[in-house]
């Protein structure tokens, strides 16, 4: 069985972060395995707080598992600080990670920074380079990028900038456009749209953490990029059409909607 590590935030509430990594990694039939970076108190209503892991400690779940387990894919997610930024990129390094994937987490859809200035600054140096794959959401994207993104082209500029910069394959996710739901991956040279029509359902808490879990799943199973982001994406578009409705605010997926 592949096995397939997440680097991440826990969410107490279950519908992002680690927790919603780990039920992606057992719906799409691989070992799952977590390094928790911070604890959050959050539900669907917003985040009420953050306790960061201290860095050494960081580090030494990363040895733990890289030490004994070898995962096939390794999906990072939020990160505070830039001292967990660089111990998670000297361990990831020093253990020659394969396919790491990188949702950078910037900030909560209710609006709560996780990513400083200083952190973004050593993430970008440091660990985004590192990564076969980056899956930015539009605002992140004009983050990292510094293009204003209003339409398809702005999407394609965005996405190329940072493939460029960082050395890697990166989908801009489209979620935050009017309109239809399309993702746009720019892969070695080529662009290649991800097209789906956008779902009547609010409820689409961890969403980005989802699609980026499920692309280092489908990494660890040998699809190439643009395979694994088609299934990826195919896979959430799936979790929000089951319709799960929990909670006061945006509530989340029904991540395991294939085995129920």
């Amino acid at each position: 069985m592949n096995a397939v590590l997440t680097i991440a935030g826990s969410d107490c509430s279950g519908g992002a972060g680690i927790q919603a990594d780990l039920k992606t990694f057992l719906a799409h039939g691989v070992y799952g395995m977590s390094v928790i970076t911070a604890l959050t108190a959050q539900n669907t209503t917003g985040v009420q707080g953050i306790a960061e892991v201290s860095p050494e400690f960081i580090g030494m779940q990363m040895d733990a598992v890289f030490t004994d387990l070898a995962p096939r894919a390794v999906k990072v997610g939020m990160i505070v600080g830039a001292q967990a930024v660089h111990v998670v990129s000297q361990r990831l390094q020093k253990y020659k990670a394969k396919q790491v994937v990188i949702d950078p987490v910037l900030a909560s859809t209710s609006g709560t920074q996780f990513m400083e200035e200083e952190t973004l600054k050593c993430a970008m140096e440091e660990l985004f380079p590192l990564a076969a794959l980056l899956t930015p959401n539009i605002p992140e994207a004009e983050r990292l990028t510094g293009i204003a993104i209003k339409d398809a082209h702005d999407m394609q500029r965005a996405a190329q900038a940072a493939a460029n910069r960082f050395g890697c394959a990166v989908l801009c996710k489209g979620g935050h456009r009017s309109g239809a739901a399309d993702d746009l991956l720019y892969d070695s040279g080529q662009f290649y749209w991800m097209r789906a029509t956008r779902i009547d359902n609010p409820n689409t808490h961890g969403t980005g953490c989802t699609l980026s879990a499920a692309a280092a799943c489908e990494l660890a199973k040998g699809r190439n990029m643009p395979d694994a982001l088609q299934h990826a994406k195919q896979y959430v578009t799936g979790a929000i059409l089951d319709g799960l409705d929990l909670g006061a605010g945006r509530g989340p997926l029904n991540h395991g909607y294939r085995i129920i």
